[in-house]
């Protein structure tokens, strides 16, 4: 039995975005070590590391280096759930 596209409604996403899931999935797109991204966002790997496992939280300050390194908006990065679509686009 075929189907026509038209029967068909797009999934509705069931993950929440998290801050920390957005910076991981941001380096992973972009195929960046957290290293590479240390270097380019002037936050150390350390840092990095603390913040893709939500062991601390963003600030401004560091939102702002990450979004410069991502080439995205800082809201991107400190709004994930109201910034998703824009996600997208930032591979």
């Amino acid at each position: 039995m075929r189907k026509n596209k038209s029967q068909f409604v797009p999934a509705k996403p069931h993950a929440r975005l998290t801050t920390s899931s957005v910076i991981r999935m941001l380096r992973e797109l972009k195929g960046w070590t957290q290293e590479e991204l240390a270097k380019r966002s002037g936050i150390t790997s350390t840092n990095i590391s603390l913040l893709e496992n939500g062991k601390v939280d963003i600030g401004k300050t560091w939102a702002e280096q990450l979004a410069e390194a991502f080439k995205v908006h800082p809201a991107i990065i400190m709004f994930p759930e109201y910034e998703a679509k824009e996600m997208l686009k930032a591979a």
